[in-house]
């Protein structure tokens, strides 16, 4: 049960104490994007799923903007929401499902401080359910899980409950209980607030409140069949014998999951879901950067680039950084320090987003997530600061998986292809590498998908359509050693070196057989799959 004295609604606390950022993370399907649109319906944020209350009218705020998200009904890229409720403002990280967009979603969650775990309750843990826990656990994520779609066909919550924990070992707790499962689902015990939540008329959203003090309370709950009451109470009674209860400190610590059941598509268990996350969920935690740990409560104001999206308005060619703020309290206008590029940058007309929708911000603090519109200066792990030159770390650059030569339709558009790419890169959408000994670039992707995506929005946003060649390379590592030990390697292996767009050398391998032997000829070198940004 949550404990009440960490309630923080009623509670004067400084400003970034009162940001909740969060992402939600789950495999393909299991309810994602309805859940995010229904966190924002519970809050009050829009009026009905899909619609803005902003300024006294109702504006599409789909939190797929892409068009080829729209089309294919998943998710591609990570959106940013901002919302609040009693008191809190929680920040809403949409990261994409699909397992082709990992590196989209592994940058977004080193921008938040816990992850909701949306979990099919016919499915149960998923592949990629299971490799974004992995990130979570490296990072100590706090994890709420979300047992979604209770409504349909479902296993048995105890072997749910069984299978979570024992596939991810993590201990976990149950806050919300599903009163029957797919057709005798009949609604949910609110396990924290010690009341039944129940619908009028089958089918009907869950308005009817009945309090309990024990789980045995409810049997003979008026209108539920004594069979489907029974066996709710009963198994509920054997997961609060068996399962921890619900303890602060091992949550924080990722070590312990909340668990709520529910359906988002009927609302069910969502408002209490958004609760848990106000009252329990972390406030913004301190950051690891070279030399020091920053701490959210510091004056000076530090931040990193986790995102940067072109083109969210195709009719003004824009391009915004997402920026992850890190301390301090941030004010329109105020100078800030890139190392990278060396100079002080002036934010403008810094924003705060909704899905694509967008307003300026004048102030914001440690936890919110802000837009900073830009023409190319900005990059994914840039680091801007106050007063101090700050470099935060966990923003790496993957080996990608899978390599493609591209080709142009129309070789007079080879400088609209270069500029496309150079954004796409700095996106993530995309690696691009050039050759030594070749004009065309090649594109590095973790899945097939990312290459659609390019493609379709290389032609539609850029007016550059292109089509791809197979390359004879398997696999690209990032050559690392003295320059002149790289340089030697790079002059005897011309064919099969590239640069990449920061023009570190890339070894371009035709089969692992002949990169194990590179690394056995080259003691001196290291080649490497994974980068640091920034």
């Amino acid at each position: 049960m949550l404990d009440e004295t960490h309630s923080t609604a009623a509670v004067a606390l400084p400003d970034f104490a009162r940001r909740r950022t969060f992402a939600i993370i789950s495999h393909p399907d299991a309810g994602k994007t309805t859940l995010t649109e229904k966190l924002l319906l519970a809050s009050g944020a829009i009026r009905m799923a899909g619609h803005v209350k902003a300024r006294g009218e109702r504006r599409r705020t789909r939190s797929d903007w892409m068009e080829i998200e729209q089309q294919r009904g998943i998710s591609v890229t990570s959106s940013v929401m901002t919302f609040e409720r009693d008191g809190i403002v929680f920040n809403l990280l949409d990261t994409p499902g699909h397992s082709d967009f990992s590196e989209d979603t592994y940058r977004t969650l080193s921008a938040v401080d816990a992850a909701v775990m949306v979990i099919d309750a016919a499915k149960g843990i998923e592949s990629q359910t299971r490799k974004l826990f992995e990130v979570c656990r490296l990072r100590d994520i706090p994890i709420f899980t979300f047992v979604n779609k209770v409504d349909r066909e479902s296993l048995d919550p105890i072997a749910l409950m069984d299978e979570v924990s024992s596939t991810l070992a993590l201990d976990l707790t149950p806050l919300t209980w599903p009163i029957g499962m797919g057709v005798d689902f009949r609604g949910l015990i609110d396990i924290a607030n010690k009341r039944a939540l129940l619908a009028t008329e089958r089918g009907g959203p869950l308005v009817r409140e009945v309090p309990f003090e024990t789980p045995e309370d409810l049997i003979d709950l008026e209108g539920v069949e004594e069979r489907i009451i029974n066996e709710a109470v009963e198994s509920l009674t054997l997961a609060l014998g068996v399962l921890p209860p619900f303890e602060l400190a091992s949550f924080r610590e990722g070590h312990l999951s909340p668990v709520y059941f529910g359906s988002a598509l009927k609302e069910a268990g969502v408002a209490e879901l958004l609760f848990g996350l106000g009252d329990v969920g972390p406030s913004p935690l301190p950051r690891s950067a070279r030399g020091r740990t920053v701490e959210p409560a510091e004056d000076l104001v530090s931040g990193f680039v986790f995102k940067v999206q072109a083109n969210m308005d195709p009719n003004h060619r824009d391009r915004v950084a997402f920026v992850r703020l890190c301390s301090g309290r941030f004010k329109r206008g105020m100078k800030l320090f890139n190392p990278r590029e060396k100079r002080q940058m002036a934010i403008a007309n810094p924003i705060f987003f909704f899905a694509q929708e967008r307003e300026t911000v004048d102030e914001a603090v440690a936890g919110d997530i802000i837009g900073i519109p830009n023409h190319g200066m900005l990059r994914v792990g840039d680091t801007l600061s106050e007063g101090e030159t700050i470099r935060f770390e966990g923003l790496p650059d993957f080996a990608p998986e899978i390599l493609r030569r591209v080709l142009l339709s129309d070789p007079m558009k080879a400088k609209q292809l270069q500029k496309a790419l150079q954004d796409m890169a700095e996106e993530g959408v995309v690696q691009v590498i050039k050759p030594v000994s070749d004009p065309a670039p090649i594109v590095g992707v973790v899945g097939t998908l990312q290459l659609d995506v390019l493609s379709a929005r290389l032609e539609k946003e850029y007016g550059v359509p292109i089509r791809y060649e197979a390359v004879s390379f398997v696999t690209a590592r990032w050559i690392v050693g003295e320059r002149t030990e790289v340089e030697r390697f790079m002059e005897a292996n011309r064919s099969s070196t590239a640069r990449d767009r920061d023009e570190a050398p890339v070894y371009l391998a035709r089969s692992q057989w002949v990169l194990d032997r590179a690394i056995e000829e080259w003691p001196k070198l290291k080649f490497v799959a994974v980068k640091e940004r920034g």
